[in-house]
Protein backbone atom coordinates (compact mmCIF):
# COMPACT_ATOMS: atom_id res chain seq x y z
CA UNK A 1 0.00 0.00 0.00
CA UNK A 2 1.35 3.41 -1.17
CA UNK A 3 0.90 6.36 0.97
CA UNK A 4 -1.70 8.35 -0.06
CA UNK A 5 -0.84 11.59 -1.67
CA UNK A 6 -1.64 15.27 -0.43
CA UNK A 7 -3.84 16.36 -3.60
CA UNK A 8 -4.29 19.89 -1.25
CA UNK A 9 -0.77 20.39 -0.73
CA UNK A 10 0.12 19.55 -4.66
CA UNK A 11 -3.16 22.13 -5.92
CA UNK A 12 -0.93 24.81 -3.73
CA UNK A 13 1.97 24.14 -5.15
CA UNK A 14 0.91 24.47 -8.32
CA UNK A 15 -0.98 27.71 -7.51
CA UNK A 16 -4.19 26.42 -8.19
CA UNK A 17 -6.95 27.80 -5.85
CA UNK A 18 -9.00 25.73 -3.53
CA UNK A 19 -12.52 26.48 -2.18
CA UNK A 20 -12.95 25.43 1.19
CA UNK A 21 -15.98 25.26 4.12
CA UNK A 22 -15.72 25.12 7.97
CA UNK A 23 -16.94 22.79 9.83
CA UNK A 24 -18.15 23.93 13.73
CA UNK A 25 -21.04 21.25 14.16
CA UNK A 26 -18.40 18.26 15.06
CA UNK A 27 -20.41 15.56 13.41
CA UNK A 28 -19.75 13.34 10.97
CA UNK A 29 -22.95 13.09 9.18
CA UNK A 30 -22.82 16.88 8.79
CA UNK A 31 -19.05 16.33 7.46
CA UNK A 32 -20.67 13.47 4.98
CA UNK A 33 -23.13 15.91 3.49
CA UNK A 34 -20.56 18.87 3.33
CA UNK A 35 -17.75 16.63 1.51
CA UNK A 36 -20.13 15.53 -1.22
CA UNK A 37 -21.28 19.46 -1.96
CA UNK A 38 -18.01 19.23 -3.76
CA UNK A 39 -15.92 21.53 -1.98
CA UNK A 40 -12.16 21.14 -2.58
CA UNK A 41 -11.25 21.15 1.22
CA UNK A 42 -13.33 20.83 4.74
CA UNK A 43 -11.78 22.20 8.01
CA UNK A 44 -12.13 19.92 10.77
CA UNK A 45 -12.13 22.72 13.76
CA UNK A 46 -10.37 21.04 16.68
CA UNK A 47 -9.38 24.91 18.18
CA UNK A 48 -13.24 26.13 18.83
CA UNK A 49 -15.55 23.07 18.53
CA UNK A 50 -15.58 20.63 21.58
CA UNK A 51 -14.11 17.87 19.96
CA UNK A 52 -12.28 14.76 21.28
CA UNK A 53 -10.15 12.74 18.87
CA UNK A 54 -12.60 10.18 18.67
CA UNK A 55 -14.87 12.97 16.83
CA UNK A 56 -11.88 14.27 14.94
CA UNK A 57 -10.91 10.92 13.69
CA UNK A 58 -15.03 10.00 12.45
CA UNK A 59 -15.22 13.49 10.53
CA UNK A 60 -11.84 12.31 8.96
CA UNK A 61 -12.90 8.91 7.85
CA UNK A 62 -16.56 10.47 6.67
CA UNK A 63 -14.97 12.77 4.68
CA UNK A 64 -12.17 9.98 2.79
CA UNK A 65 -15.01 8.43 1.19
CA UNK A 66 -14.90 11.33 -1.18
CA UNK A 67 -11.79 11.70 -2.88
CA UNK A 68 -12.43 14.95 -4.53
CA UNK A 69 -12.13 16.98 -0.73
CA UNK A 70 -9.05 16.92 1.07
CA UNK A 71 -9.54 17.18 4.92
CA UNK A 72 -7.62 19.76 6.83
CA UNK A 73 -7.67 20.10 10.77
CA UNK A 74 -7.20 22.73 13.06
CA UNK A 75 -5.39 21.42 15.92
CA UNK A 76 -6.21 23.26 19.38
CA UNK A 77 -2.53 24.65 20.21
CA UNK A 78 0.83 24.06 18.75
CA UNK A 79 1.42 21.46 21.40
CA UNK A 80 3.55 18.96 19.71
CA UNK A 81 1.73 16.01 21.84
CA UNK A 82 -1.40 17.29 20.06
CA UNK A 83 0.18 17.41 16.89
CA UNK A 84 1.61 13.81 16.98
CA UNK A 85 -1.57 12.62 17.89
CA UNK A 86 -3.52 14.83 14.54
CA UNK A 87 -1.11 13.29 12.40
CA UNK A 88 -1.10 9.71 13.77
CA UNK A 89 -4.44 9.57 12.91
CA UNK A 90 -4.09 10.57 9.31
CA UNK A 91 -4.32 13.99 8.95
CA UNK A 92 -2.26 15.41 6.08
CA UNK A 93 -2.70 19.00 5.93
CA UNK A 94 -2.36 20.37 9.92
CA UNK A 95 -3.26 24.23 10.37
CA UNK A 96 -2.09 25.57 13.88
CA UNK A 97 -3.50 28.58 15.17
CA UNK A 98 -2.23 31.90 16.60
CA UNK A 99 1.31 31.35 15.26
CA UNK A 100 3.10 34.81 16.39
CA UNK A 101 6.76 34.36 15.10
CA UNK A 102 9.17 32.47 12.61
CA UNK A 103 10.03 30.69 15.35
CA UNK A 104 6.99 29.46 16.29
CA UNK A 105 6.63 28.31 13.07
CA UNK A 106 9.91 26.79 12.74
CA UNK A 107 9.10 24.64 16.08
CA UNK A 108 5.61 23.68 14.35
CA UNK A 109 7.50 22.48 11.44
CA UNK A 110 9.86 20.22 13.62
CA UNK A 111 6.74 18.57 15.52
CA UNK A 112 5.41 17.65 11.70
CA UNK A 113 8.64 15.63 10.82
CA UNK A 114 10.38 12.63 11.62
CA UNK A 115 14.04 12.69 12.75
CA UNK A 116 16.35 13.72 11.82
CA UNK A 117 14.28 16.64 10.11
CA UNK A 118 12.13 16.82 12.88
CA UNK A 119 11.05 15.38 16.42
CA UNK A 120 7.87 13.86 15.61
CA UNK A 121 7.81 10.58 17.63
CA UNK A 122 7.28 7.58 15.93
CA UNK A 123 4.13 5.74 16.53
CA UNK A 124 2.44 5.64 12.83
CA UNK A 125 -0.83 4.08 14.15
CA UNK A 126 -4.09 4.84 11.54
CA UNK A 127 -1.36 7.25 9.35
CA UNK A 128 0.61 4.12 8.51
CA UNK A 129 -2.38 1.98 8.40
CA UNK A 130 -1.11 0.15 10.82
CA UNK A 131 2.04 -1.06 8.97
CA UNK A 132 0.08 -1.52 5.82
CA UNK A 133 2.25 1.24 3.94
CA UNK A 134 5.81 -0.37 5.32
CA UNK A 135 7.89 3.19 4.02
CA UNK A 136 5.48 5.24 6.15
CA UNK A 137 7.97 6.18 8.13
CA UNK A 138 10.49 7.66 5.36
CA UNK A 139 7.72 9.25 3.15
CA UNK A 140 5.25 10.73 5.79
CA UNK A 141 7.10 13.90 5.45
CA UNK A 142 6.50 15.10 2.23
CA UNK A 143 3.07 14.62 1.90
CA UNK A 144 2.39 16.92 5.29
CA UNK A 145 0.92 19.92 4.54
CA UNK A 146 1.96 22.48 7.46
CA UNK A 147 -0.50 25.61 7.57
CA UNK A 148 0.27 28.36 10.04
CA UNK A 149 -2.46 30.77 10.83
CA UNK A 150 -1.41 34.48 11.45
CA UNK A 151 -4.34 36.72 13.82
CA UNK A 152 -2.98 39.25 15.59
CA UNK A 153 -0.56 42.50 15.25
CA UNK A 154 2.31 40.58 16.61
CA UNK A 155 2.13 38.14 13.98
CA UNK A 156 1.94 40.74 11.43
CA UNK A 157 4.93 42.17 12.29
CA UNK A 158 6.63 38.90 11.87
CA UNK A 159 5.45 37.72 8.78
CA UNK A 160 8.12 37.87 6.64
CA UNK A 161 9.91 35.37 8.54
CA UNK A 162 6.78 33.45 9.66
CA UNK A 163 6.05 33.01 6.03
CA UNK A 164 9.76 32.83 5.11
CA UNK A 165 9.89 29.11 7.36
CA UNK A 166 11.68 25.86 5.14
CA UNK A 167 8.64 23.34 5.63
CA UNK A 168 5.65 25.82 5.74
CA UNK A 169 3.43 25.53 3.17
CA UNK A 170 1.01 28.09 3.69
CA UNK A 171 -0.02 31.03 6.16
CA UNK A 172 -3.80 31.60 6.83
CA UNK A 173 -5.54 34.61 7.88
CA UNK A 174 -7.77 34.75 10.84
CA UNK A 175 -9.77 38.05 9.98
CA UNK A 176 -11.92 37.47 13.33
CA UNK A 177 -9.27 37.47 15.77
CA UNK A 178 -7.14 39.42 13.79
CA UNK A 179 -9.86 42.64 13.42
CA UNK A 180 -9.89 41.96 17.68
CA UNK A 181 -6.32 42.60 18.03
CA UNK A 182 -6.54 45.49 15.76
CA UNK A 183 -9.20 47.27 17.84
CA UNK A 184 -11.95 46.73 15.74
CA UNK A 185 -13.42 43.50 17.68
CA UNK A 186 -16.54 41.89 15.79
CA UNK A 187 -15.28 44.08 12.79
CA UNK A 188 -13.70 41.34 10.25
CA UNK A 189 -14.55 43.78 7.69
CA UNK A 190 -13.64 46.96 8.43
CA UNK A 191 -11.44 48.68 6.17
CA UNK A 192 -8.01 48.80 8.96
CA UNK A 193 -8.31 44.96 9.16
CA UNK A 194 -9.14 44.55 4.88
CA UNK A 195 -6.11 46.65 4.54
CA UNK A 196 -3.94 44.64 6.77
CA UNK A 197 -5.25 41.71 5.13
CA UNK A 198 -4.45 42.49 1.49
CA UNK A 199 -0.47 43.78 2.38
CA UNK A 200 -0.03 40.28 4.65
CA UNK A 201 -1.36 38.30 1.32
CA UNK A 202 1.26 40.26 -0.70
CA UNK A 203 3.74 39.51 1.68
CA UNK A 204 3.13 35.67 1.80
CA UNK A 205 2.98 35.59 -1.63
CA UNK A 206 6.82 37.33 -1.67
CA UNK A 207 7.58 34.57 0.13
CA UNK A 208 6.40 32.33 -1.98
CA UNK A 209 3.64 30.82 0.16
CA UNK A 210 0.22 30.17 -0.20
CA UNK A 211 -2.07 32.61 1.10
CA UNK A 212 -5.04 31.29 3.04
CA UNK A 213 -8.65 32.90 4.51
CA UNK A 214 -11.45 32.60 6.11
CA UNK A 215 -14.43 35.42 4.55
CA UNK A 216 -18.15 34.69 4.28
CA UNK A 217 -17.80 38.41 3.06
CA UNK A 218 -17.66 38.40 -0.70
CA UNK A 219 -16.01 41.78 -1.91
CA UNK A 220 -12.97 40.92 0.74
CA UNK A 221 -13.05 37.46 -0.87
CA UNK A 222 -12.58 38.80 -4.64
CA UNK A 223 -10.15 41.29 -3.28
CA UNK A 224 -7.82 38.09 -1.64
CA UNK A 225 -8.15 35.98 -4.37
CA UNK A 226 -7.29 38.87 -6.81
CA UNK A 227 -4.12 39.23 -4.50
CA UNK A 228 -3.53 35.59 -4.66
CA UNK A 229 -5.26 34.10 -2.10
CA UNK A 230 -5.14 30.37 -2.96
CA UNK A 231 -6.56 28.39 0.05
CA UNK A 232 -9.86 29.92 0.48
CA UNK A 233 -12.78 29.03 3.12
CA UNK A 234 -15.95 30.63 2.05
CA UNK A 235 -18.41 29.47 4.87
CA UNK A 236 -19.16 27.46 8.36
CA UNK A 237 -21.64 24.61 8.61
CA UNK A 238 -23.42 25.81 11.31
CA UNK A 239 -24.05 29.57 9.97
CA UNK A 240 -25.37 27.78 6.82
CA UNK A 241 -27.90 25.48 8.88
CA UNK A 242 -28.71 28.75 11.31
CA UNK A 243 -29.35 30.78 7.87
CA UNK A 244 -31.23 28.70 5.98
CA UNK A 245 -33.53 27.25 9.24
CA UNK A 246 -34.50 30.89 9.74
CA UNK A 247 -35.14 31.48 6.51
CA UNK A 248 -37.55 28.45 6.47
CA UNK A 249 -39.41 29.17 9.75
CA UNK A 250 -39.71 32.86 8.80
CA UNK A 251 -41.49 31.62 4.92
CA UNK A 252 -43.87 29.18 6.85
CA UNK A 253 -44.35 31.38 9.92
CA UNK A 254 -47.82 31.50 10.74
CA UNK A 255 -49.89 34.84 11.97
Amino acid sequence: MENPQNQLKQALLQGKRQIGLWLTLGDATSAEICAAAGFDWLLIDGEHVPHSLDSVLAQLRAISGYPGTQAVARVPSADPVIIKQYLDMGVQSLLVPMVQSGEEAAAIVRACRYPPGGERGVGGARAARWGLIPDYLHKADEQIAIIVQVETRQALDDIDAIAGTEGVDGVFIGPADLSASLGHLGQPAHPDVAREILHVIDRIRTAGKAPGILTRDPEMLREATERGALLNAVGLDASLLAAQAQNLAKTHAVG
